[in-house]
């Protein structure tokens, strides 16, 4: 008795990872998502492999990791010759691109306020905010 796998139409797959059709179609696209075969009236069925490895995609992708850099961590993922030490580089690089990422987010939240704070203190007819966006340079 052969059990077969469970196969999934492109709006279930969507469905059962939280991953949007469209989305499927990119990440087939660019390479990320293998293609899935077709049934003999040409529809894509996929399997529990795409769904494991969509769910993969989908975690990388709420961590922020690219496309680039999730390309590299499924093909570490999908080799013998993987270790935990290139897996752990992979995503200590990730991580520096984020601390810097916060801290140009923290920048331009302590800048946002000054502006905010020009503008509290404005009484007149103008606004400072829009003055210095308009005429002030670096």
């Amino acid at each position: 008795m052969t059990t077969e796998s469970p196969t999934y139409s492109r709006g279930q797959l969507a469905r059962s990872t939280g991953v949007k059709g469209e989305t499927i179609r990119y990440y087939e696209q660019c390479g990320l998502l293998a293609a899935p075969g077709r049934t003999a009236g040409g529809h894509r069925m996929y399997t529990d492999d795409h769904k494991r490895q969509l769910n993969f995609i989908r975690r990388c992708r709420e961590l922020g990791f690219a496309i680039s850099e999730i390309t590299g961590l499924l093909d570490l993922a999908q080799t013998d010759e993987k270790t935990c030490e290139q897996v752990r580089q992979a995503t200590a690089a990730h991580l520096v691109d984020v601390q810097a990422k916060i801290k140009d987010l923290r920048a331009m939240e302590r800048t946002l306020k000054d502006l905010i704070g020009q503008c509290d203190a404005n009484s007149t007819a103008g606004c400072p905010i829009i003055d210095i966006l308009l005429f002030q340079s670096h």
